[in-house]
């Protein structure tokens, strides 16, 4: 006699905890609140912004941009795609992102995104994932075509 065993891919189940990891730091983001922004990052994480401001830890870093929430970055949504997801271990992955801020959210017409993220995330001491580590880089798509074009092993195989 065989039993029917409902099993979980523990991959899966990581991999959409992961999502909505980032997906609570975009909403936190759109409600503009520095603090549920913070939460999602571990005690000792680093945040290096695309302009290279460097911020540490989670309470720094909800700091910091509660008090952009409240200027320059009220209003604004943080638009996230993951193109890559990749697990080291049981307790780390990294996730890479193309995204946008946005006012409103909307979209740009021509459907590009202008800023790559690259996250470290751990899972921590009480089951929960949060964002050890961000690197957020502008993405500069003449400078791309002007090197792929003149050094075309420069290109990635997938963009």
């Amino acid at each position: 006699m065989t039993a029917n065993h409902h099993t979980t891919d523990p991959r899966a189940t990581d991999a959409a905890a992961i999502r909505a990891l980032l997906e609570r730091g975009a909403a936190a983001w759109a409600d503009g609140d520095g603090t549920a922004y913070g939460a999602c990052f571990t005690e000792d994480a680093t945040d290096v912004t695309y302009v290279g401001t460097v911020y540490h830890g989670g309470k720094e870093i909800g700091r910091a941009h509660q008090a952009l929430f409240d200027s320059f970055l009220k209003g604004t949504r943080l638009i996230l795609d993951i193109t890559d997801l990749r697990f080291y271990g049981t307790g780390a992955a990294v996730v890479v992102t193309r995204g946008d801020v946005r006012k409103g959210g909307t979209p740009k017409q021509d459907g590009k995104q202008s800023k790559l993220a690259t996250y470290t995330v751990v899972r921590e001491a009480d089951g929960r994932w949060r964002i050890a580590a961000v690197q957020k880089t502008q993405r500069k798509p003449l400078m791309e075509a002007v090197s792929f074009r003149f050094q075309p092993a420069t290109r990635p195989t997938a963009n």
